[in-house]
């Protein structure tokens, strides 16, 4: 079978019949095979005849007709149906199932083949220094922290850069404040520099003598002054402290070894116009150099540019970010370069993109993707923040799913405290993250609390619960199936509960592929539920005899392998007991 992936074999074979009965050559994935919807009768769907029906002046049931007649599969489908305007309809065949949930028994991957590998630069969860996170960096961490997972179980090379804010106006700023205050000794927690900002902020825009003194502290830092630098390295350290408790809590992969500030990249600014200039990509427009891709305007239809030196000589956000595409993609060897950032920013990216092509940093095999996303909205629809306003911080968020994850736990389980405290972590920040991943990244989605820790419906804590119900299920029994154990399919919902394991290959494939978890969400589910009713119809610890006993107990294991993974690539824990 094709990588484990059901569809890509049906399409292999497909594609074969195609060319023997027509002559026309066609890709698997050309085939167009999908799972049938559900109460359909069948497996899988071709709609290959459909599409290739006027490019062969033949009506799509005669060109569907021809696919059956000649298809070699009796290995793999019962005798397929012509159904409708001209889809090809299958039903895999009981034995062929029967093997090969008995071979996933064997395979630590589920099915799952390793891919071809790529080297990814990914750029997520992006704070400020001297700024506590909040709740718009909820999206960018978990997303990212997702894709990264997918990424490495595909097979690919994953490199993590976090690219912090840590340059620029924002330190003269705060920096000369806390010398005018005297509080330049050190010391201060994030949430002293959080406050220290906001002033320096106002003072900055109500006192022009301030504002000239911050540019000048700037400059100071920028042409690497000491003391200064001194100053800028305790404010870059608390926020780093801050940081790693933050992600520590939350449970993604990022580390101190991943950030690359905007500092990082300060030195490659004037090498990066430099070059742009030399390739006569760069005009003058008011004093600053810029770049104007084609296709960009405004709504005035005047070519939009892309700053990358000021006229004051400065560089901005566009500067960095080109010599981040050209740092990762020259330097650093990546194939792909992806940006998890909001979706407004996604006219930034296109342009950038377009423009690191055009200096040839970005080419057919350098490609640069921006994963972009919504916004966090309270119940009331608008972007979420505290009861006075404020932007929530995302500590405080992350503490309270705990808190409300522990009262959760606490009224249906029979674990130690410190084994309940352990759960309500799991429980609690999963289904933060779950929230977050099971809708398409790039609509908003509501923040609610009852929504996200209810244990029915598309949630993490019924998959987590679904999960240690199985994991009951196996331990009554005495332990786990051992590998090779024959799988025998007699009821309907045995059946069902194998075709949905066996779409996990397809499933991960194209959640990968589209930087989508929630494709990867939505099937967890659908196997929870099969499952569920897997357990209602078809007794494993009372079956009529042992082998349908150890048959169905496979299925079991083979369903918690398929959720503990599933979540897993989520960065959402699975406890064995909740």
């Amino acid at each position: 079978m094709l990588g484990g992936d059901v569809g890509l074999e049906l399409g292999s074979r497909v594609a074969g019949a195609l060319k023997a009965a027509l002559d026309v050559e066609i890709t698997p994935v050309e085939a167009v095979i999908r799972p049938s919807a559900p109460g359909r009768g069948s497996d899988y769907q071709c709609n290959a005849a459909m599409s290739l029906a006027k490019r062969l002046g033949r009506p799509p049931r005669e060109v569907a007709a021809a696919i059956v007649a000649h298809l070699d599969a009796a290995d793999l489908v019962e005798p397929p149906e012509v159904a409708g305007p001209g889809f090809v309809n299958f039903t895999l065949r009981r034995e062929w199932l029967q093997e090969q949930a008995s071979r996933l028994l064997a395979d630590e991957r589920l099915g799952v083949p390793v891919a071809p590998p790529r080297r990814y630069a990914i750029d997520y969860g992006s704070p400020n220094v001297a700024k506590e996170m909040h709740v718009g960096h909820l999206r960018s961490s978990i997303i990212g922290d997702a894709v990264v997972r997918l990424l490495e179980f595909a097979g690919h090379e994953v490199v993590r850069h976090n690219h912090l804010g840590d340059w620029g106006t924002p330190f003269g700023m705060l920096i000369e404040h806390l010398l005018d205050e005297g509080g330049a000794s050190g010391g201060h927690s994030i949430g002293d520099l959080d406050g220290f900002y906001r002033r320096a902020r106002a003072k900055f825009d109500a006192d022009p003598a301030f504002a000239d003194r911050a540019r000048a502290r700037v400059v100071a830092l920028q042409g690497g002054d000491e003391a200064t630098l001194a100053l800028w390295r305790e404010l870059v350290a608390e926020s780093e402290r801050h940081f790693a408790a933050v992600y520590e809590l939350l449970g993604v992969k990022l580390t101190a070894d991943d950030y690359y500030g905007e500092s990082f990249y300060n030195p490659f600014l004037a090498d990066v116009v430099a070059e742009l200039e030399a390739k006569g990509l760069t005009e003058v427009s008011d004093g600053a150099v810029c770049v104007f891709p084609p296709g960009f305007t405004n709504r005035e239809g005047e070519p939009l540019p892309l700053i990358v030196r000021k006229r004051d000589g400065g560089y901005g956000y566009a500067s960095t970010d080109l010599a981040t595409a050209r740092y990762w993609a020259r330097e650093r060897g990546a194939t792909d370069l992806l940006y998890v950032v909001g979706s407004p920013q996604a006219q930034h990216f296109r342009m950038v993109f377009a423009v690191a092509r055009a200096a040839g940093w970005l080419d057919a095999d350098h490609r640069a993707e921006h994963v972009g996303f919504g916004s966090v909205l309270g119940e009331d629809g608008k972007v979420l923040r505290t009861r006075a306003g404020g932007s929530v911080k995302l500590v405080d968020l992350l503490r309270e799913a705990v808190d409300r994850a522990a009262a959760v736990v606490a009224e249906r389980s029979a674990l130690t405290p410190a084994r309940q405290r352990e759960v309500a972590r799991a429980v609690g920040v999963g289904a933060v993250k779950y929230a977050d991943l099971s809708g398409d990244r790039e609509k908003d989605y509501v923040f609610a609390w009852d929504r996200m820790l209810a244990m029915e419906g598309n949630t993490s804590v019924y998959l987590q619960y679904a999960n240690a119900r199985v994991l009951s299920v196996v331990a009554r029994a005495g332990g786990e199936a051992p590998r090779g154990t024959p799988v025998v399919l007699t009821e309907p919902a045995e059946r069902a509960l194998t075709v949905k394991l066996l779409h996990l290959p397809a499933v991960l494939a194209t959640a990968t592929r589209e930087f989508a978890p929630h494709k990867l969400c939505g099937h967890l589910y659908e196997t929870a539920v099969a499952f569920s009713s897997f357990y209602e119809n078809c007794p494993v610890l009372n079956a009529p005899d042992d082998r349908t006993r150890r048959s169905r107990l496979a299925l079991a294991q083979l369903t918690s392998r398929t959720l503990v993974l599933g979540l897993s690539l989520l960065g959402i824990e699975a406890p064995d007991r909740l």
